[in-house]
């Protein structure tokens, strides 16, 4: 019998054990949701990386685990993209090739306790600088990132406050790199220990020192999921008809869907009449969105639209980050034949230019964002720095409906509050829906998949500023100094090593009769 050491001595077994490692963290996101195998998932990956027999096959390590990781999180993606989910991954993947090598050149053969010291701040620094990179929205965005799996979770919640989803991500990493210690490095066990205990520690003081989001008044915020509706007209007139089932039920908001009106109401004035008139019936403002062809501006925009009693109010938010390959093709000169293979953007949509805060009336101000955009910690933060009251996404993910993609997405919006402090709707066309409060909590139940409902949430409202708000992205600040303070430092161990190396000796000169040896003698 072949012994796990022989078997990955074929290059091939070891990069297809490299891909299923990769994939292993993707268990702690919905739908399986084991949130607690985030802490473990990686280490199997590490151990990996740690035995490579050379820096090079290290690197091909990192990059056929990054390729996995990315594989497993956008499997969903399959019946859409078909193959060039894969071309995706394997370009997305190639990301955590140089963090594979920092692995191994930290963590191999029998580390110092000052090595493994490192390693619990250098090895998670590696790891947000590749979430950092791959988070630019042209490269798929900040979809999947590892502390965004904590979302259930309220210790990680409140974490999330004080340094966003990146103290979440740099905190699971370093727990994963001390479990690898205590697994595989025996002589080293103190500073693993330490890293864990030191964990533990950020944790309980971020819970007892963290301002908690006080909550000062309610809103009552309706929902409206239509549902899987072959057409634009019929699901419009389903949405009309749950959205009069909350007439006199006393509501200060409804929100319908992305795509939720598949016509430009400039073009449709008859459709605005309908909705201003669902306005006074329900005595709420109505934001939908709208998925079409301007009739003022060339292009087809994905727009936030807020219709008022009396018809259109002129708050309009026109989605500013759009999905690479769904919405737009990146270099369509280049990569257009994703059209061929798959169900690719066959006209890219136009951007809009900046967020937008919303007024309803003088007591409440909102920050709408459009599916995707929900992904992006800095477009929440900038929309509460602008002073919105509440956070509103309106998503789609029909296309996926039997995935695990609208879980995931659902579960975004948790983060997105408890970075903020104010509360978050997530109200999509087709489920899953959901409201979290201002501390990230879940707020009444979801809609999934499978509802075809409008839903009434008492949605707690909370001012004051969070930590996150006030610093930003200073986790990922820091993480960025300590890789080049390692690097910096390696640099400096190597010069001196050079410099105290003695000179080569030069061999003596041969001698012939007790001279020395001329050339051709």
């Amino acid at each position: 019998m072949k012994t796990l050491g022989h078997w990955l001595a074929s290059p091939w077994q070891r990069s297809a054990a490299a891909a299923a490692a990769g994939a292993l963290p993707v268990l702690a996101f919905p739908s399986p949701s084991l949130w607690w195998c985030a802490y473990v998932a990686l280490v199997p990956w590490l151990l990996l990386l740690r035995t490579a027999p050379t820096g090079k096959r290290a690197v091909y390590d990192g990059w056929c685990g990054g390729f996995g990781f990315m594989l497993a999180m956008h499997h969903w993606l399959l019946p859409s993209l078909n193959v060039f989910t894969f071309v995706i991954a394997a370009l997305l993947g190639a990301l955590w090739a140089p963090w594979g090598w920092l692995v191994r050149r930290l963590l191999s053969g029998i580390p110092s306790r000052a090595g493994v010291a490192a390693a619990l701040l250098v090895v998670p620094s590696g790891w947000l600088g590749v979430e950092l990179i791959r988070s630019w929205q042209g490269l798929g965005g900040p979809w999947g990132m590892l502390g965004s799996s904590q979302w259930q979770v309220e210790p990680a919640l409140r974490l999330a406050s004080v340094g966003g989803v990146w103290l979440l991500s740099f905190l699971v990493v370093a727990v994963n790199v001390a479990v690898t210690v205590l697994v595989a490095v025996r002589q080293s066990r103190l500073p693993a220990v330490a890293g864990l205990v030191a964990t533990a520690a950020a944790t309980s003081t971020a819970w007892t020192l963290a301002p908690r989001p006080a909550v000062d008044g309610h809103i009552r915020i309706a929902v409206v999921q239509p549902g899987v509706v072959d057409g634009p007209d019929r699901r419009f007139a389903l949405e009309e008809q749950l959205t009069r089932r909350l007439a006199g039920q006393d509501v200060d908001l409804v929100v319908w869907g992305e795509s939720s009106v598949g016509f430009d109401l400039g073009d449709r004035p008859q459709l605005a009449r309908r909705l201003a008139g669902l306005s006074r019936a329900t005595g709420a403002d109505i934001l939908v969105n709208v998925d079409a062809r301007r009739s003022d501006q060339p292009g087809i925009y994905k727009s936030s639209i807020l219709v008022g009693p009396d018809g259109l109010t002129g708050q309009r938010y026109d989605k500013m980050r759009l999905v690479p390959f769904g919405e737009y093709i990146p270099a369509r000169s280049l990569l257009g034949w994703a059209t061929s293979v798959g169900k690719a953007a066959g006209e890219d949509r136009r951007r809009g230019s900046q967020p937008v805060v919303m007024n309803l009336g003088d007591r409440l101000r909102i920050g709408p964002m459009v599916c995707f955009e929900t992904a992006f910690p800095d477009m929440t933060r900038h929309l509460t720095k602008e002073g919105v009251d509440v956070l509103v996404g309106q998503s789609s993910t029909s296309t996926f409906q039997h995935s695990w993609a609208p879980e995931q997405h659902a579960s975004l919006a948790a983060l997105r509050a408890a970075e903020t402090g104010r509360p978050m709707v997530h109200a999509t066309l087709t489920g899953v829906s959901a409201v979290y409060g201002p501390s990230g909590q879940r707020v009444g139940s979801w809609l999934g998949t499978d509802a075809s409902a409008s839903q009434i949430y008492e949605v707690p409202l909370a001012h004051g500023t969070t930590p996150y708000i006030r610093l930003g992205d200073r986790t990922v600040h820091a993480s960025v100094l300590i890789l080049a303070a390692w690097a910096v430092g390696q640099g400096v161990r190597t010069l001196r090593l050079r410099r105290s190396a003695p000179e080569p000796r030069t061999p003596p000169a041969r001698t012939v009769h007790g001279s020395p040896a001329r050339p051709g003698r």
